[in-house]
């Protein structure tokens, strides 16, 4: 497969259609790929014919499962060039669907992990179905909630983005509902008819869409994100890494151990680094969120950090056992942590005006 034919662009009546087109990995995001999804979003911005762009993905497991992160890995340290130029290409066509001044709809209509997160929830409208799994994991690999995480996870009800950031936690489609993430539940058999009807439809205005979404949007079923809705909040409304984990430990419920035992899975570096991500993020504008996630990454992939320790363990080896250093997150200092978001001189993140900054 050509790396044209990794992403497809197609008209429909007044609706631009993008196609994810890598199935055997999980629609995966490439350098090539996002570059060729911001050049057509800035042409169909301005293009009169287009009123609204819908995004799907390719085979029936997964919307995007994210960045190929994998092959940056594998380039190391010393050759991190790659992977800043993924990322810096990745984060303006986050930034492209950000600004975007028209309806943008994505079918999350199986695994959304990572870059997934980042090509669809930016958008106007994200379409939840039934084989729906949302998450942000990369504290797992040594990595951070990039592709607008600072910026989207912060703003979500109560601390709920905050355990979604640092923990990896997976939602399905009534869970993605009731924390905003997700606009609406469509069973995956109605798809292809709700598109069908948008193409044909004299599209002019946002409500033209959500009236079209109204007519086959259906009830998710229960929220299991509820049920622990308040021990969420209160042991992630704590300051530090450390006071959540305290917090956890003294609370009797099982949810409470479970979660404890994730965050003790998960890179020290990259949970320190994570939380003061979200807490800069929460009082920053959209561009300037892209850009500290920038800096963060370049970082990260400039020395032998958990991010290759962590892609060896999960995605080469798979014998998922990470070796992080440092081990714990008392051995991880304030200054280490801060180091991450130093600028980068001459290679700051490039992002254009748009039309429409407003955040």
């Amino acid at each position: 497969m050509n790396s044209e034919s990794e992403i497809l662009f197609e008209v429909k009546g007044r609706l631009g259609c993008v196609l994810l087109n890598r199935p055997k990995a999980l629609n995966a995001l490439s350098t090539d790929m996002c570059a060729r999804m911001n050049k057509q979003l800035d042409l169909w911005a301005t293009d009169d014919n287009i009123a609204a762009v819908v995004v799907e993905g390719a085979g029936e497991k997964a919307f995007c499962a994210g960045g190929d992160v994998r092959t940056l890995a594998e380039n190391g340290p010393d050759n991190s060039g790659p992977a800043e130029e993924f990322f810096a290409t990745e984060y303006q066509m986050n930034a492209r669907i950000f600004h975007f001044p028209k309806p943008y709809i994505s079918f999350l209509d199986g695994i959304t992990m990572g870059g997934g997160v980042g090509i669809s929830v930016h958008g106007s409208h994200c379409i939840v179905t039934e084989k729906t799994m949302f998450a942000m994991p990369e504290t797992g690999i040594g990595l951070v909630p990039d592709v607008g995480g600072s910026y989207f996870l912060p703003r979500l009800p109560g601390r709920l983005g905050y355990y979604i950031g640092l923990t990896g936690a997976r939602l399905r489609a009534a869970d993605c509902l009731y924390t905003g993430i997700g606009t609406a539940f469509v069973p995956t058999d109605r798809l292809e008819a709700l598109k069908v009807e948008l193409a044909a439809a004299a599209l002019s205005s946002a409500d033209d869409v959500d009236g079209i979404i109204a007519r086959f949007a259906e009830d998710a079923g229960e929220v299991p994100l509820d049920e622990f809705r308040d021990l969420i909040d209160a042991a992630f409304g704590e300051q530090t890494l450390e006071y959540i984990c305290d917090h956890l430990e003294a609370i009797d419920h099982p949810w409470a151990g479970e979660t404890l035992a994730t965050l003790q899975r998960m890179s020290p570096t990259s949970l320190k680094v994570t939380l003061q991500q979200l807490l800069q993020g929460a009082g920053k504008a959209f561009d300037d969120c892209m850009r500290m996630e920038y800096r963060l990454v370049n970082h990260l992939v400039t020395y032998q950090s958990d991010f290759f320790e962590g892609i060896r363990a999960v995605l080469i080896d798979r014998d998922n056992s990470p070796k992080w250093s440092p081990a714990s997150l008392r051995e991880v200092c304030e200054e280490d942590v801060m180091k991450h978001f130093e600028p980068l001189g001459d290679r700051e993140l490039n992002l254009q005006k748009f039309n429409n900054p407003g955040d």
